[in-house]
């Protein structure tokens, strides 16, 4: 059996990025990469590059830093550190391929590990189960921009079975360990209304995802519900809004609430500090307890359901 560095076909995985450091600067260093990139932002940039190098970037750097440094591991940023051993864990089912993670924005990165593998098979599959022109059409512009023989492995797998079950299973563990909470909340990364009403399917998916796992729990309508997190920017961004669902149950009555976040594949800024420490503190102080459900990260259900799509991308069927 090959070893993964002799062997011919490889997988890489693709998450968004991080900064390698929780200090101000090396977060103005990524969220410059970030937020230049077109997809993410669409403004023409001699309107956008001034404003975001001007305005942006020495208002936002320091506070995003401490934001970081909150959540930050021994071994790094949660992010890296979660999709490195989520990479390890897809390796060990894929005996035959060499498995590597890459970021989009930052390092590991995407298209460094692209142009080093130039001449064999490379498959790469965005860690966003949910497809978008922001994140996912981001990433198919880098493997263009390279060339070789280098492919999506899947455009989305919002619904595919391995996925969904590892997520309800995840769902279903934390209730085994802590108690059902009074209700469930799926909550998805945002994104401008804008985008979607120019053909973007992303909402689409994370409502089919939400009421796919939602079925795998045996979810009536009123025991869960959708939401949109992290906006950022003016304009309209997708509704329901997090913080405003946390709110509205809240006013309810409803004092325990257990938030998952599906389209995030690993543990990150906007899970666990975002989720886990700003809007629990909120709606702690209108009477209730948030618990945040851990993401899939390098569970054993999610590296089965990603090293199954990986297969089927080889073997030509993805």
């Amino acid at each position: 059996m090959d070893e993964p560095g002799d062997a011919r076909d490889t997988l890489l995985l693709a998450n968004l990025g991080t900064p390698p450091a929780p200090t101000p600067a090396a977060v103005r260093d990524y969220l410059l990469e970030f937020l230049s990139d077109q997809r993410v932002v669409s403004l023409p940039r001699w309107l956008w590059q001034p404003l975001l190098r001007g305005v942006v970037l020495p208002r936002r750097a320091a506070p995003v830093a401490a934001k970081y440094a909150s959540i930050w591991l021994p071994g790094g940023s949660p992010l890296e550190v979660h999709t490195r051993e989520l990479a390890a864990a897809v390796q060990q089912r894929l005996p035959g391929v060499e498995v590597v993670h890459a970021m989009r924005y930052g390092g590991p990165s995407l298209a460094a590990a692209l142009a080093q593998r130039r001449g064999r098979r490379v498959r790469v599959l965005p860690l966003y189960p949910q497809y978008s022109t922001t994140t996912t059409e981001s990433i198919a512009d880098v493997i263009a921009a390279q060339g070789g023989d280098a492919a999506l492995a899947v455009r989305d797998y919002h619904l595919d079975p391995g996925w969904i079950a590892a997520v309800a299973q995840s769902v279903q563990a934390h209730w085994l360990a802590h108690g059902r909470g009074e209700h469930l909340l799926l909550s998805f990364h945002g994104l401008p209304q804008r985008v979607v009403d120019a053909g973007d399917p992303y909402a689409a998916q994370c409502e089919a995802s939400a009421a796919a796992i939602a079925a795998a729990l045996g979810l009536d309508a009123g025991q869960w519900t959708l939401a949109y997190q992290s906006r950022f920017g003016a304009g309209r961004w997708l509704q329901p809004a997090t913080v405003d669902t946390l709110d509205a149950l809240a006013a309810r009555g409803v004092s325990l609430v257990d938030v998952v976040c599906p389209g995030f594949a690993a543990d990150c800024l906007e899970t666990l500090e975002e989720i886990g420490m700003m809007l629990a503190e909120r709606f702690a102080e209108r009477g209730g307890r948030l618990r945040a459900i851990p993401c899939l990260n390098a569970a054993p259900a999610h590296a089965d359901a990603l090293a199954a799509i990986a297969r089927r991308a080889f073997d030509g069927h993805g």
